[in-house]
C-alpha cells in the first residue's frame, strides 16, 4: 500500500508537471472530484468510473479530458476526449452537467488499479487551468456468492419456516376463537341458571301468594257462613 501511495503520488507530480508546461498564466482554476474507492465483482463485464469538475474563470471551450491508469510499476495515458483504445479495452465519454466517464471493458484480476482524472484547457496559461482528480482506486475481486445449491437448501428452510409459522398463527388464533366460545358458553349457561332459579323462586312465591289468597278467601267465607247462622238463629228465637 505504501509503494501505491508513494506512486501515486508521483504520478500526480509527472501529471502536474506535464500540464503546467502546457501553457504559463490566466485566471482559470479547475477542480476535479473522483471516487476514492470502487470494488467490483470480477464476473461483471465491464465497470464505469466518472469523474466530475468544475470551473472558475476558464474559456467557453469544452476542456480537454485525459485518463491515466498507475498500476503495480507504471502509469499509462488511456485515452482522451471520447477515444478508444486500440484494443477497445477502455472508452472514454463526456457527460453532462462537467462529467466524464472512463469504462474498463472485459474486466479481469489485473484491472485493479489506480485511475486519475485529468481535465485540462489547452489554451489557458494559468497552470490551476490543468488539473487531475486524486485518482479512483479499482479494486477487483471474487465476491462471495453462496451457491446454487445452498441457495436451494436456504430457500426451502424459508418456506418451512413460514409454514411453521402460518401454522403456529392458525392453532394460536383457533385456540383464542374456541377459548372466547367456552367463555360465552359458561356465560350463557350461569344467565340460563340465573335466570331459571329466579324464574322457580317467582313460582314458588306465585304459588304461595295464592295458597294465601285460597286461605283467605276460604277464611272470610267461614266468617260470612257464621255470621249469618247467627243472624238466623237470633230472627228465630220467640
Amino acid at each position: 500500500m505504501e509503494t501505491v501511495n508513494r506512486g501515486k503520488i508521483i504520478l500526480g507530480l509527472e501529471l502536474n508537471l506535464i500540464l503546467f508546461y502546457v501553457g504559463v498564466a490566466d485566471n482559470c482554476i479547475v477542480s476535479v472530484s473522483q471516487l476514492p474507492e470502487l470494488e467490483v465483482d470480477y464476473t461483471q463485464k465491464a465497470v464505469t468510473l466518472s469523474c466530475s469538475f468544475s470551473t472558475v474563470g476558464c474559456p467557453a471551450e469544452q476542456p480537454t479530458s485525459l485518463w491515466f491508469r498507475y498500476g503495480t510499476h507504471k502509469s499509462e495515458n488511456l485515452c482522451s476526449n471520447g477515444c478508444k483504445s486500440e484494443t477497445d479495452k477502455y472508452t472514454l465519454k463526456n457527460l453532462a452537467h462537467n462529467r466524464v466517464s472512463l469504462t474498463v471493458n472485459r474486466l479481469t484480476f489485473n484491472d485493479s488499479a489506480i485511475y486519475v482524472c485529468g481535465i485540462a484547457f489547452p489554451n489557458s496559461k494559468q497552470p490551476r487551468a490543468k488539473q487531475t482528480g486524486r485518482g479512483t482506486v479499482l479494486v477487483v475481486r471474487e465476491m462471495k456468492v453462496l451457491s446454487k445449491e445452498l441457495q436451494s437448501t436456504l430457500i426451502a428452510l424459508l418456506v418451512l419456516f413460514s409454514i411453521y409459522i402460518t401454522s403456529v398463527l392458525v392453532i394460536f388464533i383457533v385456540f383464542i376463537k374456541s377459548k372466547s366460545n367456552t367463555r360465552r358458553k359458561k356465560e350463557t349457561e350461569e344467565s340460563q341458571k340465573k335466570k331459571s332459579a329466579r324464574r322457580i323462586f317467582q313460582e314458588i312465591a306465585q304459588e304461595l301468594y295464592n295458597k294465601r289468597h285460597v286461605e283467605t278467601h276460604q277464611q272470610t267465607e267461614k266468617d260470612n257462613t257464621y255470621e249469618n247462622r247467627a243472624a238466623l238463629s237470633n230472627y228465630e228465637r220467640p
